[in-house]
């Protein structure tokens, strides 16, 4: 148990949202239209975490210059917009446990590298009824793992960094949690394994979104 929670802050890609396939479907059609070798999924689910522009900068080939990357993530982006929401779809179980938490008067957040465009599109389809505030990338504020926009969204519901735990499925999101100075979940339906978390450091886990309901 994590005790004394007044605020939840999640993820969104790999936590909240299956996104993998629209991400891949968009990094592929930029790939393909400006003459590169496409990726699988499994490498563009490895490239994911750290903002669209450093899925892109891993995507294309080593040494692309300047002038075809900055083409083939226009093309990423004006593809991605339109398209963000043909495969996405919320995991099992997710809409059901925010209902729980904000039921029980938790204040509920949502932090992600995903351009802030996007987040608020998603937020409006899927979260507007149980989750108070979506922080996507913006400008003047520094992108995860920075604790820049996990203050943010703190700040924005009016809780201490002491009040909240933080819930997310990589690398960066561990990373993000221990630079805000909360305590991390790590959940296991997204897109790292157990053994990748852990050897990050991941100590608290959940097998399905119902655990988050008892570890909180």
């Amino acid at each position: 148990m994590i005790n004394n929670v007044r605020a939840v802050v999640f993820d969104l890609d790999g936590t909240l949202l299956n996104t993998l396939d629209d991400l891949a479907d968009a990094t592929n059609y930029a790939l393909r239209h400006n003459g590169m070798p496409e990726r699988t999924v499994d490498e563009v689910r490895m490239f994911v975490g750290n903002g669209v522009r450093r899925l892109i900068e891993q995507a294309v080939p080593a040494g692309t210059d300047g002038t075809l990357f900055e083409k083939t993530f226009a093309d990423f982006k004006a593809y991605y917009v339109r398209h963000c929401q043909d495969k996405t779809c919320l995991y099992d179980g997710i809409e059901e446990m925010l209902k729980v938490l904000h039921n029980r008067g938790l204040k509920l957040a949502i932090v992600s590298n995903k351009l802030q465009a996007g987040v608020d599109e998603l937020y409006e389809r899927y979260f507007k009824d149980s989750v108070q505030v979506a922080v996507g990338e913006r400008e003047g504020v520094a992108r995860k793992p920075a604790p820049d926009m996990v203050r943010f969204a703190l700040d924005s519901l009016g809780v201490s960094a002491a009040e909240a735990v933080y819930v997310g499925d990589s690398d960066v999101d561990l990373a993000t949690a221990r630079n805000s100075g909360l305590p991390c979940i790590s959940v296991l339906w997204g897109f790292r394994n157990r053994a990748f978390l852990e050897s990050h450091g991941a100590t608290v886990f959940a097998e399905v979104p119902a655990k988050i309901n008892e570890i909180i």
